[in-house]
């Protein structure tokens, strides 16, 4: 299975004090180096983290594929399709949320998918949607043209956090679910089930399906052992390890728990 990172929350630390330190740029080398295979990045609209000049240099340095998460604005699509990555996955957004919490809708927003993926592929870009794992939506994702669909895995890891974390009950990652332990573990079997057959339906169609979202050293390894799906892009928990260990080691044991 292969591994994206995503270096965005580099970022994130730099803009908690608007300072030059420390540079998602210098991380390229290093993830390279400790066997990732792709470099994620998501270009936000407000640009609380990845500016454009980091994307611009992220794209032109990177010795590693960039894939470039971005929303369907037409000014967004405007400047990925300037840089020109390896891939553009395009994710729903929302100003007021911390992160991204759920996947696009591509039947509400279809129009303006379809014009973003025209955009891209004339721009020799390749496309993955970034959708919930909803057998329609993959469908759907398959008749609009796109490549690849990424998964987005946030509910199981909501779940798993529930169960095997120390998270209180009213965490809001967790959407404050108030169950007893087996019924958490069935919900969570059965949101590996519903990734499963997506990811199997996906594959069916012909299309590359890649998972992420909440994703860590301790659930991933569940998501690892599900054949349709090649790729994950991980970047919190692998920046967030860092901190302690060093960006190196943080990849290399990540991609350990990847390996088949």
């Amino acid at each position: 299975m292969k591994l994206g990172v995503n270096i965005d929350h580099i970022a994130v630390l730099r803009e908690a004090r608007k300072i030059n330190d420390p540079s998602p740029i210098d991380a390229l080398g290093i993830v390279a180096r400790a066997g990732a295979d792709q470099i994620t990045i998501h270009l936000r609209e407000d640009r609380r983290h990845i500016h454009d000049e980091d994307a611009e240099q992220i794209v032109r340095l990177s010795p590693l594929p960039v894939n470039l998460e971005c929303s369907i604005d037409e000014e967004i699509i405007e400047i990925v399709c300037r840089l020109r990555p390896h891939r553009a996955t395009l994710v729903p957004e929302r100003r007021e949320e911390v992160t991204t919490e759920g996947g696009l809708d591509i039947f509400k927003y279809e129009d303006r998918t379809i014009a973003a993926i025209e955009k891209l592929h004339a721009n020799e870009i390749e496309v993955s949607l970034f959708i919930d794992p909803d057998l329609e939506t993959i469908t759907r994702a398959d008749a609009l043209g796109a490549e690849w669909i990424e998964l987005h895995t946030g509910s199981y890891a909501n779940i798993h956090a529930m169960l095997h974390s120390n998270l209180p009950r009213t965490h809001h990652s967790v959407k404050a679910l108030e169950l007893p332990r087996h019924t958490l573990k069935t919900k969570l079997e059965e949101s590996l089930e519903t990734i499963r057959s997506a990811a199997d339906h996906a594959a069916t169609l012909g299309l590359r399906v890649a998972a992420g979202h909440g994703l860590n050293y301790r659930n991933v390894a569940e998501i690892v052992k599900i054949d349709a799906i090649e790729e994950l892009n991980i970047g919190q928990s692998i920046i967030a390890r860092s901190v302690f260990t060093g960006l190196k080691e943080a990849v290399e044991e990540m991609v350990n728990l990847l390996k088949r």
